[in-house]
């Protein structure tokens, strides 16, 4: 399956990533389309390894399609790290998922003024979580985004 500009409608159980270099911050919508939960920070392994994990928490979760944080600058344009996020959901998508790029502008900002909130910033390994919280951000902007273009 390609990269898609739209998921399907009925696409209610979605995992969303926030892919970086060294480690991808997953999330997951509940069946509903409603809520998404940050589920796991991921390390990375490398292409083979990371692919079979993903794919794996596919099926786990049913899963019908990913989003992926695609990080633009503040004025829209893309830099190198928006190329690598592209690259990286061109193979997940050759791996047979749906995949959805989606704008994550401030989602990390978002994410650490979350957890801030409920004191655990400070604490050890809050830096990997946040990866987690802002696949989480990345894919409520998602949902809220598709609930206000379908109607009820």
């Amino acid at each position: 399956m390609p990269v898609v500009s739209k998921l399907p409608n009925d696409a209610r159980r979605l995992l969303a990533l926030d892919v970086g270099d060294r480690r991808i911050g997953i999330a997951v919508s509940d069946p509903t389309g409603l809520l998404a939960t940050p589920i796991e920070v991921y390390v990375r392994r490398g292409k083979v390894a990371d692919m079979e994990h993903l794919c794996r928490m596919a099926d786990e979760y049913g899963a019908q399609g990913f989003v992926v944080g695609l990080p633009v600058n503040m004025n829209g344009s893309e830099g190198p790290q928006a190329a690598k996020t592209r690259d990286f959901a061109g193979t997940l998508g050759a791996e047979g998922q749906t995949v959805l790029l989606w704008d994550e502008r401030l989602s990390t900002v978002e994410a650490e003024r979350r957890m801030a909130e409920v004191g655990r910033k400070k604490r050890r390994g809050a830096v990997a979580r946040s990866d987690a919280e802002a696949a989480a951000v990345i894919l409520e902007t998602y949902l809220d985004a598709l609930r206000m273009r379908v109607p009820q």
